[in-house]
């Protein structure tokens, strides 16, 4: 039964977002690759937030500020969300089924998802339904809420980059892994505080930044821009080909 309930929020949320995908699908075997994948960064994000924290308590103290902020915008957030773009850019940057900005968060919220489904796994093993319905109704959501933001702006990353806007790729590129970031933290900054004012906070705060989300991504469906068309796959194949890079399917 909880293992049911640790993967049901993962297969609803990837539905929705699936739908959203109405130009054209993409190929599962690069979307079950870009979960597993995403599945495995939960194993090395808990390695290194083991370690980095205590590093940092070498330095100062659990229940400090400081320590919180450095734990949930760094240890935490940072790492997580690090690593689902990791997946993502070394899954898909190159690959041709990439061909439409909405792309970018189809990719992401599979990384993301694959992420959040063995995080839960583990989170939930062992424990109760209480807390397998509110990671389901908080936890898992979130980590999608975070990669509509990453998506949202790898996708224009590559779009820019393929009409010849390096500048634009590259700001694109830092707001893909630093605004989900921003979010990640902050969400857990405001759980791990002691302070009630910051519960307060967590659920505006939690309510305003789904509501945005789930516009964005009716938006993003609905605005969904070809990044190759025939003339430019041709010139980006023929760079490809001149740097010696395989092009791949």
């Amino acid at each position: 039964m909880l293992t049911l309930l640790s993967i049901l929020p993962s297969i609803i949320l990837f539905i929705v977002v699936y739908k959203g995908d109405k130009i054209e699908k993409e190929p599962s075997k690069l979307l079950w690759k870009l979960f597993w994948f995403g599945a495995l960064t939960t194993i090395s994000a808990m390695i290194l937030e083991q370690v980095l924290s205590v590093v940092v308590l070498e330095f100062t103290y659990e229940e400090s500020l400081i320590y919180e902020l450095i734990d949930n915008f760094i240890i935490t957030a940072l790492i997580e969300e690090g690593g689902k773009y990791f997946v993502l850019k070394k899954c898909t940057w190159k690959n041709k089924a990439f061909n439409y900005t909405f792309d970018g968060v189809i990719y992401a919220v599979c990384s993301s998802l694959g992420f959040a489904t063995l995080e839960n796994i583990f989170y939930i093993m062992g424990d109760s339904i209480e807390t397998a319905i509110m990671r389901g109704l908080l936890s898992v959501p979130g980590h999608v809420i975070d990669a509509v933001y990453m998506g949202c702006y790898y996708g224009m990353a590559k779009y820019e980059e393929v009409h010849g806007n390096t500048q634009g790729s590259k700001s694109n590129l830092k707001k893909a892994i630093f605004v989900p970031v921003l979010i990640h933290g902050f969400y857990d900054f405001c759980l791990s505080t002691h302070y009630t004012i910051f519960l307060v906070v967590f659920f505006v705060f939690e309510i305003i930044i789904t509501v945005k989300a789930v516009k964005k991504f009716k938006a993003l469906s609905k605005e969904d821009m070809m990044i190759l068309n025939e003339e430019t796959q041709t010139m980006a194949d023929t760079a490809l080909a001149g740097n010696g890079a395989e092009v791949k399917e």
